[in-house]
């Protein structure tokens, strides 16, 4: 039935229909304006960051001339070389010139060798990436089982296990878990081997196997986080009023876990989750001397201690751009489970 509103020749219809498209449009307007936020926070914080990981190597007296040429330089050689480099020019100069080629992903040459710091972490990012990767989908599978189960059986023997488990996990060194593992797997169960990595185009099951274990102890603590602020959300979320409404609108258990509460109480472990994913790799630096693995962590405590900058600062570069990744990634589904937060965008 149409019912015309008079004076105005609009019937009811298309006064219904009508405010689904400023909706669409106030969606991509919110899209838009997330994006822009975005831009105008991540760009800054990339130009600061990326500086003082300039500055860092301008100002720490280190010198080309001393590791290419050794203790018998003169200093009319370490001017020669530092001239060649354009360490000579300023620092904002030189800035400016190093982060032009930053953007187009090309870090400089190490000191040492010659090579290409990209191609240098390209190699060696791919070794920790398999190893980080895989730690990842351990800490979200497990950390999310654990906490929502201790969520849904909260005050029960389970909640109190994993509360045990968590805190127990959470005080072991990554190197203790590594070096037990090792024992346990490689040494009283030969199971998996206890060092080495094969690429995965190579050998698809040895590379399983060998970035099981650096894996396993890299993503205990990751677990122990996931899971307890997994737990603290959905437990808070199980206490507001939009549950008790959908448990008196009779909806069924799971559907208020799966669309009620794990929506809204999920922002603290997600939030989590983005300081862990750049931590999984940077952090892999003993893990990686434990298992024998030439990777990305232990490529930069190698150019850190040899006093090779360009590697430094690649390496430093490269961190800040996984930051900056994870952080904008968890915005992005911080936005998307969250609709308040997005209305508020």
């Amino acid at each position: 039935m149409t019912v015309s509103v008079a004076g105005t020749g609009w019937d009811t219809a298309a006064a219904v229909a009508r405010p689904a498209r400023p909706r669409r449009t106030g969606a991509l307007g919110g899209v838009a304006r997330w994006l822009l936020r975005t831009v105008a926070l991540t760009v800054p914080v990339f130009l600061f960051a990326t500086f003082l990981t300039f500055l860092l190597g301008a100002v720490s007296g280190l010198s080309p001339a001393g590791l290419l040429l050794g203790d018998s330089a003169t200093p009319a050689d370490v001017a020669r070389v530092r001239a060649e480099l354009g360490l000579d020019r300023p620092v904002l100069v030189q800035y400016v010139d190093w982060l032009s080629h930053v953007v187009r992903g090309e870090l400089g040459s190490s000191w040492l060798n010659g090579v290409s710091v990209s191609s240098q972490i390209g190699d060696r990012l791919a070794v920790s990436l398999s190893v980080a990767g895989f730690a990842l989908v351990i800490a979200v599978v497990v950390g999310t089982l654990l906490g929502v189960g201790a969520a849904v059986w909260r005050g029960t023997l389970f909640d109190r296990a994993v509360t045990g488990f968590c805190s127990v996990v959470s005080a072991l060194p990554p190197f203790v878990v590594a070096v037990a593992l090792i024992v346990v797997f490689s040494v009283l169960l030969p199971l998996v081997p206890s060092a080495g990595y094969v690429p995965f185009a190579q050998d698809p099951g040895m590379w399983l196997a060998l970035i099981t274990l650096p894996a396993i102890a890299l993503s205990l603590d990751a677990v122990a986080d996931i899971a307890r602020q997994l737990r603290t959300g959905l437990a808070g979320a199980y206490r507001e009023n939009y549950v008790l409404g959908a448990v008196v609108r009779g909806l069924s258990p799971r559907r208020i876990l799966l669309v009620h509460v794990l929506r809204n109480g999920a922002g603290p472990a997600l939030s989590v989750l983005g300081l862990r994913i750049p931590m999984l790799v940077g952090g892999a630096v003993v893990t990686e001397s434990i298992f024998g693995m030439s990777g990305f962590g232990r490529f930069a405590a190698d150019g850190a201690l040899r006093g090779d900058v360009p590697v430094v600062q690649g390496t430093l570069v490269v961190a800040i751009v996984l930051v900056l990744v994870a952080n904008t990634v968890v915005d992005a589904l911080l936005l998307r489970l969250r609709p308040a937060a997005r209305r508020r965008t």
